[in-house]
């Protein structure tokens, strides 16, 4: 039997999304978003308050990062998404993280985070506040690769949010082979 719940964005998985920026003074800045995803083959969109100092960050340079976090590093991940950028000038010293100046965008990677999108800003709208960014390059920490040098879940963990208990997960096991499997029905 099934329940009718409320209007809900209920879309699962969530990635739980650290987006990187530099501020006026060449800081970095990170923030956890879990409003994102792919919107074109190279093309992210993710949804952002203007208020935001990491907003504010890309506004200004127009470029930004996009890691995904992972089950090393649930705590460090929450805690840039409660404590604000606006209030708290080193977010990413108080949690540990560190940086490295991407080599394709004037913005900062995450050296504990394996795999990172360098973007470009390609628009803002204020009013949905939805940013949409080029992926201009990706890197990824070889440890998470497989031997063919494609990303290996098995090997990255990466973590979900569950916007109704509040909660992370990380993802399960491979359960099956796309455009594969759907041809044994032909």
């Amino acid at each position: 039997m099934r329940k009718n719940l409320t209007k809900k964005a209920y879309v699962y998985p969530l990635p739980v999304l650290i987006i990187g920026s530099y501020d006026e003074d060449g800081k970095p800045n990170a923030m956890n978003a879990a409003w994102g995803t792919v919107c074109d083959e190279n093309k992210v969109s993710i949804c952002l308050s203007a208020s935001h100092k990491t907003v504010k960050n890309i506004l200004t340079t127009k470029e930004f990062t996009l890691s995904m976090a992972d089950i090393n590093n649930v705590t460090q991940a929450d805690y840039v998404g409660v404590v604000s950028g606006n209030k708290t000038k080193n977010k990413l010293e108080k949690c540990g993280w560190h940086t490295v100046k991407s080599e394709y965008v004037n913005a900062p990677i995450i050296t504990e985070l394996p795999l990172t999108l360098e973007c470009k800003m390609e628009s803002y709208d204020p009013s949905s506040e939805i940013m949409i960014g080029e992926i201009i390059n990706v890197s990824a920490e070889e440890s998470i690769l497989n031997s063919k040098g494609k990303i290996d879940l098995t090997k990255f963990k990466p973590i979900c949010y569950d916007c109704d208990t509040h909660g992370y997960y990380t993802l399960g096991e491979r359960v099956g082979n796309a455009f594969s499997d759907g041809l044994k029905i032909k």
